[in-house]
């Protein structure tokens, strides 16, 4: 089967649907079938991958990967990649990562058009059922993988730290709201220290609000960290904390943080309970005080991690590569079989 993927966000990008994309298509050549991957990220050469990448195509090039495959396949609606499937008939398979609408909630006229060319979908999957439930056509929930080969625990590393926060430093991400509550602890006795692992335009003033608030000097900001030095980053703490503002659609990170043995404090909103299952706590949405009080508990009662370590393993073996990546090629090839003659 000749699987066409088109995704705008890819590799080199480091963003969570950038590698998830670049994952499935591997699991996907790995099964036999010839993956062809078409991009307008720029990038250097391709080497190491095992399927063929085409970016920034010419829209003769576009049109002629879609008459060369037999399913195409999206990472998101992209409006701007789909007028090809006007001229060639081919079965529309895509995943959604990201919410149909704006910021501030809003459904644009674009969110709007994305929604109802689901109805003409061979296969709609959603990465939640807080997405799937968001949508108005009928959507297959098939929760992101992290990347088992590489978050794991590691025996010979002390866990001797408190809290990490993994993620972009945007207003959207939280942190703010951690070292909110953070301040709050203090005034309780309680005093963790954080490591911040992350980069982004609100660095500067996170900064600043440690700073006023008499945290600094238990607040690190590391910048970003991958791979290896992520792992073992994550294997020194205790609790990773991902006190996103908006609903996230999904939260890999969560799942990264329990491979690496960490307890998981999110917030509640979209998929992010999903992700983080019974291997932590939620509260809700820009709660500070929930935030505290989750934090306090599980600071206070180390029974309590342990417990909700307890159940890591199977709650991620629901979501490995190989589990994600099967059912991501059930549905193409089921797509694929529905096909009209």
């Amino acid at each position: 089967m000749k699987i066409l993927i088109y995704s705008p966000a890819f590799l080199p990008g480091v963003g969570g649907l950038e590698i998830a994309t670049a994952q499935r298509a591997e699991q996907l050549q790995r099964t036999g079938h010839e993956v062809t991957l078409v991009t307008t990220t720029a990038g250097p050469g391709e080497d190491g991958l095992s399927y063929r990448v085409v970016r920034n195509p010419s829209p003769a090039e576009l049109l002629r990967w879609t008459r060369w495959c037999d399913v195409f396949y999206q990472a998101n609606v992209s409006l701007r990649g789909l007028w090809p499937l006007l001229l060639v008939r081919r079965p529309w398979v895509v995943s959604h990562h990201s919410w149909y609408r704006q910021g501030d909630g809003r459904i644009a006229w674009q969110d709007w058009l994305k929604r109802r060319l689901l109805r003409f979908a061979a296969s709609s999957i959603a990465v939640s059922r807080a997405m799937a439930d968001d949508l108005a056509e009928p959507s297959v929930v098939i929760p992101n993988a992290y990347r088992d080969d590489l978050f794991r625990r590691l025996p010979d590393v002390e866990r001797a730290s408190d809290l990490a926060f993994v993620g972009r430093l945007v207003s959207d991400k939280g942190v703010d709201l951690l070292l909110d509550a953070l301040a709050r602890l203090a005034a309780e006795g309680i005093e963790p220290r954080l490591t911040v692992v992350g980069d982004g335009p609100e660095a500067l003033r996170l900064r600043e609000q440690a700073a006023r608030l008499g945290l600094a000097e238990r607040v690190d900001f590391l910048g970003t960290r991958t791979g290896e030095e992520l792992v073992g980053i994550l294997n020194r703490h205790r609790i990773l904390v991902v006190p996103s503002r908006y609903d996230e659609p999904f939260g890999i990170v969560a799942l990264e943080g329990i491979a690496c043995g960490c307890v998981v404090v999110g917030s509640e909103g979209g998929g992010l309970g999903e992700a983080i299952g019974p291997c932590g706590e939620t509260f809700r949405n820009g709660d500070v005080d929930g935030l505290a009080r989750a934090l306090g508990r599980l600071l206070r009662q180390p029974e309590l991690r342990a417990g909700y370590l307890e159940h890591a393993a199977a709650h991620l073996a629901r979501h490995t590569a190989e589990v994600a990546g099967a059912a991501y090629l059930r549905e193409i090839e089921g797509a694929v079989r529905r096909r009209p003659a």
